[in-house]
């Protein structure tokens, strides 16, 4: 089968690979479509950073390995012990797991000390024909929802986990700086959750239209101002503010926009490091919390499971993230190119093998 392979940066290659068998508690997912991650462009433009060179210690992969873990497709084949039927459409969790660490004794499989994803890890990827995972990692999707938008539930329920670590409840008030397609899960869920009203700084115009339609209440350019004074004067600091940008500036304006005693989620991964006045969270008792991921493992349809009916109330937009369907071969020129370059208009590029 076609598979899109990494090499090393700025290195991948679209070549013919063995699909791997299907084990008794596996499922082979014919893939409709896998969207392209801020860490798979992390990776293609600087990496490897999470990329084994070496074997990893749960897959046994290095590279070269087949990339791509936002996963939508239909299972086309079922292990002996395995109940799913044959026909039906999954979005695939792509934690991998030990089993063994005290993270996964904790049931937090996503923080396994040996764990990683797959398309990341080895074990598969989704930028390929198709993929073999354990059943237990696959997560049907309502059938009036298609099988490559599927492939949105693993970046929209990111944003589940992130509004759940912040402790964001109902008529909290929040701001979102940055919405590329993280931000705009963690928008759609901060509202999902009940918060309002919810700001959203992002420079691009094109994003803050997207944020807008995605039912931010106000959307500032922080390019024409200062974000932080604006959002002050109307509530006089925020309960939560989300980092969605992995920039210095927006970090340190996520940190002084709460009020008091608020709470500021980091969710972006930066590639450089920051710095930051740590007195200003001491004197305001603020909360600094981090997110990874989402739940994995044997629990993999709990948080997923959210962004599935969320998907079936309406109350997540997948098709909101999408900006370009483009086929398996040109996904370095018009997929990787193209979303590295800083003006980009591009929010979620779906690669269809």
């Amino acid at each position: 089968m076609r598979a899109a392979r990494y090499y090393g940066p700025r290195d991948v290659r679209v070549e013919e690979i063995e699909p791997e068998t299907v084990g008794a508690n596996d499922v082979r997912v014919e893939v409709a479509a896998c969207g392209i991650c801020g860490s798979d462009l992390h990776e293609y433009a600087a990496g490897p950073i999470t990329i084994p060179e070496a074997p990893h210690p749960v897959t046994g992969d290095a590279i070269p390995i087949t990339i791509g873990h936002e996963i939508g497709g239909t299972i086309v084949e079922t292990g002996a012990d395995v109940a799913l039927e044959e026909g039906t459409n999954v979005a695939v969790n792509p934690i991998v797991w030990c089993g063994d660490c005290q993270y996964c004794d904790e049931g937090n499989y996503h923080l396994c000390q040996s764990g990683g994803f797959v398309g990341l890890s080895g074990g598969g990827g989704g930028f390929s024909e198709n993929v073999v995972v354990s059943a237990e990692t696959v997560v049907p999707v309502p059938d009036d929802v298609p099988a490559e938008l599927a492939a949105l539930v693993e970046p929209f329920t990111v944003g589940v986990h992130a509004v759940e670590q912040s402790g964001l409840g109902p008529g909290d008030t929040a701001a979102v700086f940055g919405s590329g397609p993280i931000g705009l899960t963690v928008l759609q869920a901060a509202l999902a959750a009940g918060a309002g009203p919810v700001y959203v700084s992002e420079p691009l115009a094109t994003r803050r239209t997207r944020a807008a339609d995605c039912g931010a209440d106000v959307t500032i350019d922080p390019s024409d101002g200062d974000p932080v004074s604006s959002i002050r004067d109307e509530t006089g600091g925020v309960d939560v503010a989300f980092e969605v940008a992995g920039v210095e500036q927006s970090l340190n304006q996520a940190l002084s926009v709460t009020r008091s005693g608020g709470t500021t989620t980091i969710v972006s991964l930066f590639e450089d490091s920051v710095s930051i006045e740590p007195t200003d969270i001491v004197v305001a008792e603020r909360t600094v919390v981090g997110t990874a991921a989402f739940e994995g493992g044997p629990l993999s349809d709990r948080e997923f499971g959210t962004t599935v009916r969320n998907f079936a109330t309406g109350d997540f937009d997948p098709e909101s993230l999408v900006t370009s369907r483009i086929d398996l071969e040109d996904i370095v020129e018009d997929g990787f190119e193209t979303l590295i370059e800083g003006e980009s208009d591009e929010v979620k590029i779906l690669v269809r093998p």
